[in-house]
Parts: C-alpha cells; sequence; structure tokens
C-alpha cells in the first residue's frame, strides 16, 4: 500500500467493523480457497492517493484460480480473458478506436492514475458475492466518501448495480459520475455497450488539466 493512504487505512482497520471483517478473512483463508491472494487484498492502494485521476468501481473479485489479482478487472497477462474485460476491450475500441493494453492486465492503468477497486475486495473460489456483508461494502464507502472529500476533479466510473449504489457518496458538481451496466456478458447490452465511458472520461480529464488516460 502507498504511504499517502497510511492515515485513512489506519483508522479504518481500528475500527470494530473492520476488526470483525479481519476475524472473519482469517478464518476464510484458513479453512477455504480464497481469491485474491492475501498480499494482493490491498493491492489497489499501490497508487499513489495524489496521482488518482479515475475510479473504476466494480463488483468483486474473479472466482477462478489465478485470475483475481487484486485490481478490478485485471488478470494477470498469463491468464485467459474473463468475458467482463473482454467487453471492457470492446467497448475502448468501440469508443475511441483502439484498446493499448495486450493481455488482461490493467497495471498499466493504475500506472496513470486509475484506482481499480471493487467494492468487496475477497471472495471465495467459484462462489462468486460469498464475501458480500461481510463488511467490505462499509470499508469501500469509506474509501469513496474520503477521494469525494480530499481529491478535486476525480471521474467516477460505476459499472453494475452494487457501483451504482455508491453514487449517492459522490458531489457531482466536483466530479464526474459515469454509471451503466456491468460489462458482465448477462447485462452488457443493457446499458455498458455504448456508454462511452472511456471519451467521455479523458475528455474531462482534459478540461481540467490532466493528461488523458491511455486506455
Amino acid at each position: 500500500m502507498h504511504e499517502s493512504w497510511k492515515s485513512f487505512l489506519a483508522a479504518e482497520f481500528k475500527k470494530p467493523y473492520f476488526k470483525e471483517l479481519a476475524e472473519f478473512l482469517h478464518a476464510e483463508y484458513e479453512n477455504k480457497t480464497v481469491f485474491p491472494r492475501k498480499e494482493l487484498v490491498f493491492r489497489a492502494f499501490k497508487t499513489d492517493l495524489n496521482d488518482v485521476k479515475v475510479v473504476i468501481l466494480g463488483q468483486d473479485p474473479y472466482h477462478t484460480p489465478g485470475a483475481a489479482e487484486g485490481l478490478a478487472f485485471s488478470v494477470p497477462n498469463s491468464q485467459p480473458m474473463p468475458p467482463s474485460l473482454v467487453n471492457i476491450y470492446k467497448e475502448i475500441d468501440s469508443d475511441i478506436g483502439r484498446h493499448a493494453n495486450p493481455g488482461g492486465s490493467l497495471t498499466n492503468w493504475q500506472k496513470q492514475g486509475v484506482l481499480l477497486l471493487n467494492t468487496v475486495l475477497t471472495v471465495e473460489a467459484h462462489k462468486p458475492k460469498s464475501h458480500a456483508g461481510k463488511g467490505w461494502e462499509i470499508f469501500t464507502t469509506a474509501t469513496i466518501e474520503y477521494l469525494n472529500r480530499v481529491r478535486p476533479h476525480l471521474v467516477f466510473i460505476l459499472w453494475g448495480r452494487d457501483a451504482r449504489n455508491k453514487k449517492p457518496l459522490i458531489d457531482a458538481s466536483r466530479h464526474l459520475i459515469l454509471e451503466s451496466a456491468h460489462p458482465s456478458p448477462l447485462s452488457a447490452y443493457a446499458g455498458f455497450f455504448g456508454s462511452k465511458p472511456f471519451s467521455k472520461c479523458n475528455q474531462f480529464l482534459t478540461q481540467h488539466g490532466m493528461e488523458p488516460i491511455v486506455w
């Protein structure tokens, strides 16, 4: 985790809800197969807080072996491309011409100031949303509220119902909110395709004197 998040994370880790969440996770990791690996759970927070320009919010990590790497929607380049990410790349290609990443890893986005965050940061193998309602939602709500307060002119990209539920936490007079259906094949045709979040995001960043993201 980057030093810039230290005060925020230290405060959250001391709260009762997080202590309960930590106890739950300890037991889960001891007795079940949980993704991502422990050391990758907070990987999104390696992004320098002061460099964050865009927040992409998803649901929970990939629940198949080898896929989750602690960044929402991202997988190691050695892994097959998940359907949701395939659809994200399709929308980039339709929106701005061509996606820049050669594989499934989105670390290049992270390096440019994109915070790739899920609303729930862990999952039991082969059981999507199995760690919902255990405390992660409180933590990610606090994260969104913190970003809303301390960073100017962010772009919040909310994909899916769980992410869109965070919309009331964001001051739309200061930040750009882009929301749509989730890029999953189950919902992508219900409003994700054609939503053009990537060009809208870059237009906003440029208008506020920031470098656009190379998607």
